[in-house]
């Protein structure tokens, strides 16, 4: 008699406290300030959501006389390849505190890779008449350091009808070179392409300075098996918006295409 085989082994299922665009996301949730700003992170669905129609909402808001902000974590790690995702807000509206970040991102990769993050950002950085309110970054950038690194980011000019209307983008993510698109318009590859930009290794190594350490010199950050993707919602100096006005941008779609 053949003997009977063993069970496999049960899959490891990722689970989140939301599921968005295929993937599951956990909250970020801090009751006492913590970065980026540094600011209270409220951790529920008053924060973020997933509405019926699979699009996200990420928001800034003042509860119990106190101002919070939103911020989601894939569940998922992911390495090197192309992350796209559309955002349907008119920026332009946005108060010049209010920061719009989707970035990789990784707690445990400082010393070698300055934490494995590249960046698109949406914010006025505290200058209300400023017009480039996009800009794409590959870290470390600035983090207190006393040159600002400036060739490691970059802010397109856009005219202003693309900032007001649904805008799509893609940063793809490879060893030698971090590229981003901007299409006007929902979806990928889109037809009208508004934007765009790369950073390749014949750049200068840079350190990232924080909380008084020093990264390792790097060109290009290196993901690693903790690195994840992060959407949040935020506010620079943890201040409130000068007009005082609750904040919210929605996400319609994320995907990652592997390299």
């Amino acid at each position: 008699m053949a003997c009977k085989q063993s069970d496999p082994p049960p899959l490891e299922v990722e689970k989140g406290d939301l599921y968005f665009s295929g993937y599951y996301w956990n909250y970020k949730n801090k009751t006492s300030p913590a970065g980026p700003g540094p600011n209270i992170f409220l951790g529920n669905k008053q924060a973020a959501w997933v509405d019926s129609s699979g699009k996200l909402h990420l928001t800034i808001q003042k509860i119990n006389n106190q101002w919070v902000c939103s911020e989601i974590i894939s569940a998922k790690e992911f390495g090197y390849g192309t992350f796209v995702f559309s955002s349907e807000t008119d920026i332009s509206n946005f108060d010049e505190r209010v920061v719009f970040g989707a970035f990789t991102w990784d707690d445990y990769s400082f010393q070698k890779q300055a934490n494995s993050e590249i960046d698109v950002e949406f914010s006025k950085w505290n200058a209300a008449n400023d017009t480039l309110l996009v800009t794409y970054s590959v870290q470390p950038v600035w983090f207190s350091n006393p040159t600002p690194y400036q060739e490691r980011s970059f802010k397109p000019k856009l005219a202003r009808k693309w900032i007001k209307g649904p805008m799509t983008f893609a940063m793809k993510w490879t060893p030698d070179v971090v590229s981003w698109q901007n299409f006007s318009g929902l979806g990928f590859p889109g037809g009208n392409l508004i934007s765009q930009w790369q950073f390749d290794k014949t750049n200068v190594s840079r350190s990232k300075l924080e909380n008084n350490l020093v990264s390792d010199p790097i060109v290009i950050p290196a993901p690693s098996d903790s690195t994840n993707f992060r959407f949040n919602f935020w506010l620079l100096g943890g201040l409130p918006p000068n007009n005082s006005q609750r904040h919210e941008i929605i996400v319609s779609d994320f995907k990652f295409i592997p390299l």
